[in-house]
């Protein structure tokens, strides 16, 4: 039996998983057709940048659930043989979830995941940017109340299913973990598709100082800059 897909996103009061905490965490599951939306109390001021974001308010979560109370529902809600799917999974939510959880000192399930981002980075290198409603629009999908988890989850099962067109997620697994060849040119940002010895140095040097290459997207990157000398 295939494995159920679950998109999920986490809101939160800011991207260090080390020191901010999840205020809204949503989840669906495209077998079942049920959701799980809920915020989170996160136990400490919600940042104004953070609330003109996500329009999150300390008022909203003040009587929420405990994270630990979150989790305890998103473990129920993900029962059985599953994948989590989210966009920006490997370098934004998984890290949250994992951080979280730890903090509660609940287990976190060893949930198999899967990240549309790298999906759409790895299978449109064509697109300028990758952003979920730049890839909204893209596919023609209608506008949604963007950062909001249960919205922003709609929306990227949406986009997913439109990349994906009629692989089943085992078949995502392989081509995701398949290597693409050794990498000769910028594959991100200002110096996208330069060969990477004509990459200037400075930009390198600061890719590698704001710990850009340090993301797990990124670990094939530094490896070949390194062995070239160029960082």
């Amino acid at each position: 039996m295939a494995r159920r897909a679950i998109y999920y996103d986490t809101e939160t009061t800011g991207l260090k998983p080390d020191t901010d905490r999840i205020i809204e965490i949503a989840a669906y599951d495209a077998h079942k057709k049920t959701s799980l939306c809920t915020f989170v109390n996160p136990g400490m001021p919600i940042p104004a940048e953070s609330t003109s974001i996500t329009g999150i308010t300390d008022e909203m979560v003040k009587d929420a659930p405990t994270f630990k109370q979150a989790a305890e529902m998103l473990v129920e809600f993900c029962e059985g043989d599953v994948v989590l799917i989210a966009h920006n999974n490997d370098n934004f939510d998984k890290h949250f979830l994992t951080a979280e959880f730890k903090r509660a000192e609940v287990e976190l399930p060893k949930y198999p995941y899967v990240d549309t981002l790298k999906w759409a980075r790895k299978y449109r290198p064509d697109l300028p940017k990758y952003s979920l409603q730049y890839l909204r629009e893209l596919y023609g999908i209608d506008a949604n109340n963007a950062h909001r988890a249960l919205d922003d989850v709609m929306v990227m099962k949406q986009v997913f299913e439109k990349m994906i067109g009629d692989l089943t997620i085992e078949e995502v697994f392989i081509l995701l973990n398949q290597k693409s060849g050794p990498i000769t040119q910028m594959p991100f940002g200002k110096h996208r598709g330069t060969p990477l010895a004509k990459v200037p140095k400075h930009y390198l040097s600061w890719l590698a100082k704001s710990g850009a290459l340090d993301k797990e997207d990124n670990a094939e990157l530094k490896e070949t800059l390194s062995k070239l000398a160029l960082i």
